[in-house]
């Protein structure tokens, strides 16, 4: 997962809390808020998966998440 899939991810999960629970929610297992996790050269994939398990997230919403549709030829 890149930068732009998480961000890209976070706003279709989260919509308007996005920017909220990036910079303010602490995730337990980072220790860190995801912007930190972000800026601390965490893998985006990790804090993603950290921000779903903190937030309960449903497991078929986690995976896949945050990448373009393919272009149609």
């Amino acid at each position: 997962m890149r930068r732009s899939e998480f961000l890209r991810a976070v706003d279709d999960e989260f919509g308007t809390r996005a920017t909220a629970l990036t910079h303010d929610l602490v995730l337990a297992r980072l220790n860190r808020t995801a912007q930190e996790a972000l800026d601390d050269g965490i893998p985006p994939r990790e804090i993603w998966l950290a921000l779903c398990e903190e937030t309960d997230v449903p497991a078929e919403r986690r995976y896949g998440v945050g990448r373009l549709e393919p272009r149609k030829r």
